[in-house]
Parts: C-alpha cells; structure tokens; sequence
C-alpha cells in the first residue's frame, strides 16, 4: 500500500469519477420507454432495444471488468505462464455464444423471458430445476460483485488513502444510479470505461517496456524472478500444466455465457442478429486482455514488490507513470468495477424476483403472477441489498475467501449446461432428469473443490496410475450429463411423457 496519498493522481480519479457518475444518473433519460409503468422488461433489460455498439460495450464492459484488470496479471505475477488461461479461454468462449445465444434470444423474445431460469422453466415445465437455475445464477455471481468492490479497493489503496470509506461512497453512488436507471446506466458508463481502459493498456505495453529497455528485458527478468518463487514458476508453459491449463479454458468458455450478467446482457439486445455480430467483434476484446496479462511481467521487470500480488498493477501504475496519467488509469479501473458490478446486481435481482420470490412466495401467497411494475419496484431493492451484501462481505470477510467462493462459482455455473444447451438443441432429456443431474454436479463440483480446503478449483484426478490436474467442474459436469441421461433414459422406457415445451413453437 501507498504510503502517502498522491493529490494529483487523486483529483483527476476523482475528476473521472464524477464525470461517469452523473453519466449514470442521465441515463435514466436515455433512450426512455414511453410506456407509463414500465416493468422489469424497461429496468433489468433497458427495453430490450439496444444495438450491435451498446451491447459490444455493454457485454465487453461486463465480462471484462476491474478484477480482470487486476487478478489475471496478478495471476501472471505470481505464478507465471498458467495466468495466460484466460487468453484462449475466452477465444474458445465465442464461437460458443455465437452457437447458442441467438437462438437463445430469439425464444426469449418471443416468450417475455427475462432470466434464463425463465427459459427453463417454460421448456422443461419444473418449477424447482427452474429455481436450481436461478439459485446456482446467484450463488455463482455474488462472490463475482464482491470482487468488484475488492479491485476498487485496490485501486483506492494505490493512491495512499486509506480506510474504508471511499468504498462505501463509491458503493453509493452504485446503488443510487442502479436504482434510477437499471441497466442504462451501465451501458452508457461502459462506452466510457473501455475508451479510458483502452488508452491505459495501450499506453502501458508501449510505454513501459521502452523505460525498462525493451520486451526482451522484460521476458529475462520476469523468467529469472518466477524461477526464485516458492514453488518455482515460469513464463513458458510446463508439461505438468497443460491438461490444468486445457481444462480450466474449455470448461471457462462453456461457463462464460451461462453467468446471469451475460444473459441479462444478451438478452438487452435488440435482435438476434446484434448477437451474432458482437460474438464476431469480441475477439477484439481479447486482444486487449492478452496485453493486460502482460502487465504482470512489466510489474515484475519494473521491481514492484508486494506479497499481495492484486497490489501490483496499481503498483506499477503509480510507480511509472506520471501521477496525472496514474489518476487517469486507476479511474478507469475503478469504473472497470461499476459496470460489471451493476450489471450483475441487476441479473441476480432479476433471478430472485422472477424465479423465487416471484415463483415460490408471490403465487403461493397471492395465487397470481407479480405484475410488471411490482417486479421491477421489487426488483429495485432487491439489487440494493445485494450490493449492501456484497459491500458488507469485502468488509467484514477476508478478500481470499471472496476469491476462493468466485472459484467454486465457476464450478457451481457450469451445472446449468445440460438444462439450457440439452434444451435448446434436444428432446432427449427430461426435466426430473436434469435436476437429478445438477444435485450430482454440484455436489461432485463442492466436493471436489472442498478437498482442496478451496484454495484451487484443479483437482488430482487419478487414472491408470496416472495424476491428471483437471479443472473440477468439467468432471462434475460429466457425472451431472451421466446422471440426466440416465434418469431421462429410465422415465422413457417407464412411458413417462415429456412435459409440454412451451419454446418448440418459436425454437
């Protein structure tokens, strides 16, 4: 941590700050539905009526967020080539989206559908692997927004201030234009956040290796340092790494699209067709990754010290730049946190108003469906207290235990395939089937992830004598596709009919 504040650096993150604030707060008026009471449709979704630019920002700015920025060069920091997974993790991630989320969409559209427990709930006609869908959608992003708010903090301790209180006003700020303007806001401070982002890497990898005398003294010195880490690391790749390597990139890119943030951001486009094309323009998104991840070995060759590895790109922010440039990159950082923060506050409060609160107590107790405006005033607050929550947990829990629930979040994610891709491109399964085989995912996936006292979600497989490390949620969703066939194959041959697929008609 800094040990004094940097007052220009701090005026001009400021600055930045205020400027995306009332951004967030405007966009209330953008784009504005002219309906009277708009419902959870015109909140959570924005109309659904964004286009291919708005919803390239908008997904981009909520895929890569501040933690991205922060976690996979700290990743590269302190442990080398295998922080590199999530170059070709999310290169394999959208030819996946470009399969799935048109179709996806267009059945969404046409039924009204806001979650994706939504879709599940009219293909498959199962109240409960409709609120498995939505429960798994929560517990796997909530960790996602306290990581947020814990690469906030970060930013907020490189520029020498301490103490919690900046985060708690950053947090109002969040929650007050989330509430106004639903996921508006977002979108509009999204277009913001990548230019700033976009100009921060750029001046960063062409800057920075020209001070330290090049690209190739930067490989020696990060290659000589990593080699004296506890264990060793390296920045090439090593044979024992690459069926870890391998396997938590592809089970990565098939949970990427599963995350309520992402469906929430899908599903605010305004047709099938600005999918497609935003699954085609994210490669660009990845190229800007790819030089983020090299940041952790400018940090290193620059002599950033630190045992927090998260510390080391603010670090070597403040450390090379002048302090007005400083304030500007940890602005866009710190904004980097805001759009993916809110979008996922937006999606989860979604979840639970449609597919629990709303299913489970609203019908139960009223024997009606909510109307449009009750969900999206319920919807509102709800998005309030998880925030509240998320805030709540970075302050009071260790910043390790949040990152150690994202790892089996990503685990827990991947269990919703079989429902929403079986669904989409298959009769066979049926729905008791699939809630089968999610309670056999999850439990296998927190199993697996547990043993490991959820320090690392690669888990020792044995086989023929053989250790293979492998991503755990790629064996629990092997176990999970196994127990839905079966179960599927048994209902069949028992005569049991399918239940009534509301999507078959609009597929």
């Amino acid at each position: 941590m800094s040990a004094s504040i940097h007052p220009v650096a701090l005026a001009v993150f400021c600055g930045c700050f205020l400027l995306v604030t009332g951004a967030g707060f405007w966009a209330v008026r953008w784009r504005r539905s002219d309906l009277a009471s708009p419902g959870l449709d015109e909140w959570g979704l924005a109309g659904r009526k964004f286009g291919t630019l708005v919803t390239w920002f908008l997904i981009g700015g909520d895929l890569y967020t501040a933690y991205t920025v922060i976690a996979v060069p700290a990743a590269l920091f302190g442990a080398g080539a295998i922080g590199f997974f999530a170059i070709p993790y999310c290169i394999l991630s959208y030819p996946i989206m470009m399969l799935v989320l048109p179709p996806l969409w267009r059945i969404c559209h046409r039924n009204g559908y806001i979650t994706l427990a939504d879709y599940v709930r009219g293909r498959y006609q199962s109240r409960w692997l409709s609120v498995a869908v939505a429960v798994t959608g929560i517990l796997a992003t909530m960790p996602y927004i306290a990581l947020q708010l814990i690469g906030m903090r970060e930013v907020i301790a490189a520029l020498g201030i301490r103490g919690e209180w900046p985060l708690i006003g950053a947090f109002v700020i969040l929650a007050a234009y989330t509430y106004s303007s639903g996921l508006r806001a977002p979108a509009l401070i999204a277009i913001v956040k990548d230019v700033m982002l976009y100009i921060m890497v750029l001046a960063a990898v062409l800057i920075i290796p020209v001070r330290l005398g090049g690209y190739g003294h930067v490989f020696a010195v990060a290659s000589s340092t990593l080699a004296q880490h506890s264990p060793p690391a390296s920045i090439i790749l090593r044979p024992a790494q690459y069926m870890s390597y391998a396997s938590l990139a592809l089970g990565s890119a098939l949970a990427l699209m599963l995350y309520p943030h992402t469906i929430t951001g899908t599903l605010s486009a305004g047709s099938d067709r600005v999918i497609r094309r935003n699954a085609a323009l994210m490669p660009a998104y990845n190229l800007l990754l790819g030089f983020i991840a090299l940041l952790g070995y400018l940090a290193i060759a620059a002599g950033v010290h630190t045992a927090n590895t998260s510390s080391a790109v603010p670090l070597l922010l403040t450390t090379v730049f002048p302090s007005w440039f400083a304030g500007f990159c940890l602005a866009a950082i710190a904004i980097g946190a805001l759009v993916p923060a809110a979008i996922m506050s937006i999606a989860t409060a979604n979840l639970f108003t449609r597919n629990l609160y709303g299913e489970l107590l609203h019908r139960s107790f009223f024997s009606a469906a909510m109307t449009g405006g009750q969900e999206a005033a319920t919807a509102k607050l709800v998005s309030l207290l998880i925030k509240l929550g998320a805030l709540a947990f970075v302050l009071l829990v260790r910043a390790q235990f949040a990152i150690e629930l994202q790892l089996l979040g990503g685990v827990w994610i991947l269990q919703v395939l079989p429902a929403v891709v079986g669904g989409l491109f298959s009769r066979f399964f049926h729905g008791p089937a699939l809630l089968c085989g999610w309670l056999a995912g999850m439990a296998a996936g927190t199993a697996m992830v547990g043993s490991l006292g959820l320090r690392s979600s690669i888990y020792p497989l044995h086989i023929a004598g053989h250790v293979y490390g492998m991503y755990a949620a790629l064996p629990a969703l092997a176990l999970n596709l196994v127990v839905a066939a079966m179960v599927s194959l048994l209902l069949k041959i028992s005569g049991r009919a399918p239940a009534e697929d509301l999507t078959a008609s609009v597929a």
